[in-house]
């Protein structure tokens, strides 16, 4: 059998309609979005199929559609036989490929990201933080050119995405700063990113401090299918592990590129993107050459996978 990690998306993939197929044509993702809704006391499923968006973009919601809709996914295909060998989430996504590695249930990884979302808000008042995505520069290039702008404020490396790609965040005049100066050394692209918080910077720390609180308390299991964590790119196999590293996870850098790269180098070479969005398929294909990426995110999708098996 070909090696397979399952890789669960993050921030950034959301829209409104998200899982509405999946909804009408699968029982388990009916049960999925039934759980959700029941978790939080109101109707995450109304919310991520019909809007209002806005309200969907607001990160205290966003963070629990996304992993409602990626483990709509993940279980629409475990009921028809397929499983990972190994799983990975790019941020929020951690939290997705927990439940999928049985280290999280549904409800508890629910409850989490909602409050996670909502201490991520409160950490940095609405419109003081950005993000900014800076491609075609060296990672090492990207964090030079974060402290030259951090006269301005705090910024900071937040996503080592790989393929040159590396989102900054901090404090919105240094962010903006740090573009203009990546513009200037040569970026094939330097841009703000739509987004209500900046994620995985020091400006979380009251955040990862509230999360320790919830976490510390959480029951969560050792993982059936072993992890490659965010914040330190290696493997994950107990529950206390998985513990530290999702406290650490809202302040420190994601470190996907690493991450992708002990996988490659543990032998997988077939890598499937469970949930909303491309984004990570793409990557993928740059940093571990050669191998296979198929984005499952929809009936479609998941119907061309069936076709093909």
């Amino acid at each position: 059998m070909v090696p397979t990690a399952f890789l669960f998306p993050g921030q950034g993939s959301q829209q409104v309609g998200m899982g509405a197929d999946l909804y009408r044509e699968y029982a388990e993702a009916r049960d999925v979005f039934a759980e959700a809704d029941e978790t939080l006391g109101f109707s995450l499923s109304r919310l991520c199929f019909e809007g209002p968006e806005e309200e969907l973009r607001l990160t205290a919601n966003t963070q629990p559609a996304l992993l409602a809709v990626s483990v709509a996914v993940y279980r629409v295909l475990a009921g028809r036989g397929f499983r990972p060998d190994w799983v990975a989430g790019h941020s929020l996504g951690e939290y997705s490929a927990l439940v999928a590695a049985g280290s999280l249930t549904l409800a508890e990884g629910i409850s989490l990201v909602r409050q996670r979302g909502i201490f991520m808000q409160e950490a940095v008042p609405a419109g003081l933080g950005a993000m900014a995505a800076v491609m075609g520069l060296p990672a090492a290039v990207v964090a030079d050119v974060c402290r030259q702008a951090s006269a301005s404020g705090v910024v900071e490396p937040a996503n080592y995405n790989g393929a040159n790609q590396v989102v900054i965040a901090g404090e919105a005049a240094a962010v903006e700063r740090a573009v203009a100066l990546a513009r200037e050394a040569g970026a094939r692209k330097s841009m703000l990113l739509n987004v209500s918080a900046p994620f995985h910077c020091s400006l979380m720390q009251p955040a990862a401090r509230r999360m320790a609180v919830l976490l510390n308390e959480a029951r969560i299991m050792n993982p059936v299918v072993p992890l490659v964590a965010n914040a330190t790119a290696v493997p994950v196999r107990d529950a206390g592990a998985v513990r530290r590293n999702l406290i650490l996870q809202v302040d420190h850098p994601v470190r996907w590129e690493e991450a992708m790269q002990y996988l490659g180098s543990a032998g997988v070479t077939r890598f499937w993107e469970v949930g909303p969005g491309k984004v990570l398929s793409g990557l993928i294909r740059r940093i571990v050459p050669g191998c296979q990426a198929t984005a499952i995110g929809d009936v479609g999708s998941i119907q061309k996978l069936l076709a093909s098996s």
